[in-house]
């Protein structure tokens, strides 16, 4: 999206001098999403010279927000005493949990009926539908989560682009995807591009992707234009693991022969076809396992496993731990015990 539709999307209001950023730190947040989105607004105050925007953290009572990955952060401010904010950011968690405390969803209601400009990190997308507030928008969120939110919520559009700006609601995918985010933000606050370019190459940037980047790399983009066959089988088994189609029916879809469909594996992926199609298997249920309340046996049935012995015997294998274990280790880290780690504030 340019700067110009940008604009379009905020109704014309003024911009005020500063604009003032909250992220709320949902528990078991993503560390990587909240840092690449807070980042590049101290890059651009640095590189301006001027206080184009301030930040301030949120958790819901005020204690210490632990990551995904553990480490906990101070926040500035409780929900309930947190100031006005211009743009208010769920830093989603990793998982989604399945059930979101009610006071997240109150709160978010609120500030939209006060106007605030609402986005989501990585899984923050989640909470906003979750809340109502997505209805009518095109939004984003990490790849491994869309199926949840299509799942849940069916009336919303969801892309898979790294980021969207749709009216008064900005979404972005996980990882460095905020960068992209905020980048396209910097220049509508500074009305140029120029801003946005140093704050590139502040973070060693060497191409700020656009909207219309998509998230995942396609098998094609990794193999080259010379593999079509490939990439089309590929394609066959991602759509189609609740019941697994054979080699027979796979070779004879992408009109092969059962041996060079063994040795297109081979020879491009370094495995046989029925290998690659129980990863894609497995992985796809790791996924529901730690972001649905699914139980292990509708998992095993959506991902094409007979029965729950059979499954648990493959994930075993494969992962080197149960389904069980799995899911009870992927809770977000207020459902564990905490690692003793310091909180660090932001500001």
């Amino acid at each position: 999206m340019d700067i110009l539709s940008v604009q379009d999307a905020l109704h014309g209001h003024p911009i005020p001098a500063t604009q003032h950023y909250g992220f709320l730190l949902v528990p078991g947040f993503s560390l990587i999403g909240f840092s690449s989105a807070l980042e590049p607004l101290r890059m651009a105050n640095l590189a301006s010279d001027n206080r184009l925007f301030q930040w301030s953290t949120i958790s819901l009572d005020g204690a210490p927000a632990q990551a995904s990955n553990g480490i906990a952060i101070q926040p500035d401010y409780a929900m309930d005493g947190a100031p006005t904010f211009d743009t208010l950011f769920v830093c989603g968690s990793n998982p989604i949990p399945p059930r979101i405390e009610p006071r997240y969803l109150n709160w978010l209601r609120q500030l939209a009926r006060q106007k605030t400009v609402l986005g989501g990190i990585c899984t923050g997308s989640y909470w906003l539908a979750r809340a109502g507030l997505l209805n009518g928008y095109r939004c984003t969120l990490h790849w491994e989560d869309t199926e949840r939110l299509l799942t849940d919520f069916p009336d919303i559009i969801v892309s898979k682009h790294i980021y969207e700006i749709d009216r008064d609601r900005y979404t972005c995918s996980g990882g460095i995807a905020p960068v992209d985010l905020m980048v396209a933000l910097i220049s509508l606050r500074t009305g140029s591009n120029e801003i946005a370019a140093k704050v590139s190459e502040l973070m060693v940037c060497e191409r700020i992707r656009s909207t219309q980047d998509s998230q995942r790399i396609p098998l094609r983009q990794q193999l080259g234009t010379s593999q079509p066959k490939l990439t089309e089988v590929v394609t066959l088994m991602e759509n189609n693991l609740e019941e697994p189609l054979t080699k027979e029916e796979l070779a004879q879809f992408i009109q092969v022969s059962v041996r060079q469909l063994e040795r297109l594996f081979q020879e491009h992926l370094r495995c046989t076809p029925n290998t690659y199609y129980l990863e894609l298997r497995l992985r796809r249920a790791r996924q529901l396992l730690l972001s649905s309340n699914q139980s292990i046996i509708d998992v095993a049935a959506a991902c094409g496993f007979v029965s729950v012995t059979h499954f648990t015997h493959r994930y075993r294998a494969y992962f080197s731990t149960t389904p069980g274990r799995e899911r009870r280790i992927g809770q977000p880290p207020n459902a564990r015990s905490a690692v003793g780690r310091p909180p660090v504030r932001i500001s």
